[in-house]
């Protein structure tokens, strides 16, 4: 059964301003608002934060880099995979390119290393369990249910790109194969 609705076709240009609107909204959400809510019930509980040396250069850093990589990763699905990342308004392509020919999913490994960096900037461990609690959550449950949808769409183009490129950790080098021949939905 397929969960996900293609996006209707559209200048890259809208598919971009779409995808950017909607990272806006989770980013406030899942990184602004939150964190905020966890860190004040942390605070009302007595839980005390953690520090160490250089706490905010660290967090600041690893934010700056998991949020290019998610902006990379959902300008490129929206570019060339003629979508966005909403489950209705899926790309059309599949997308092998880019922070794709690395790792399967970057946009999830960027969120959660935003999270990760907010909850090291906050030196809250409640934020880091609500982090590390998310990304099971999403591996046990949305990973499946998008996989299955996009082997139902793109047959074996996403089985093979699936075997070649791995879901967590980075490819030493980027993945070539399918570049080019990815079929449209």
């Amino acid at each position: 059964m397929k969960t996900l609705r293609p996006a209707r076709p559209a200048s890259p240009w809208w598919n971009l301003g779409k995808t950017l609107v909607q990272t806006a909204v989770f980013w406030s959400f899942f990184l602004g608002c939150l964190p905020w809510v966890l860190v004040r019930l942390e605070a009302a509980a007595g839980l005390s934060r953690f520090t160490f040396p250089g706490q905010i250069s660290v967090a600041a850093a690893l934010f700056l880099l998991m949020s290019a990589l998610g902006l990379t990763s959902g300008a490129t699905m929206a570019w060339h995979g003629r979508g966005t990342p909403l489950p209705f308004d899926a790309p059309r392509r599949l997308v092998v390119r880019g922070p794709y020919a690395w790792l399967r999913n970057p946009m999830a490994v960027a969120g959660l290393g935003q999270g990760a960096a907010v909850g090291l900037g906050l030196g809250s461990w409640t934020v880091l369990a609500y982090v590390l609690t998310g990304g099971l959550l999403w591996n046990r449950f949305v990973r499946p249910v998008e996989e299955s949808d996009l082997e139902a769409t793109f047959g074996d183009d996403f089985r093979v790109y699936r075997q070649a490129v791995r879901c967590w950790w980075p490819r030493l080098r980027p993945w070539k194969a399918l570049r080019g021949q990815a079929r449209a939905a």
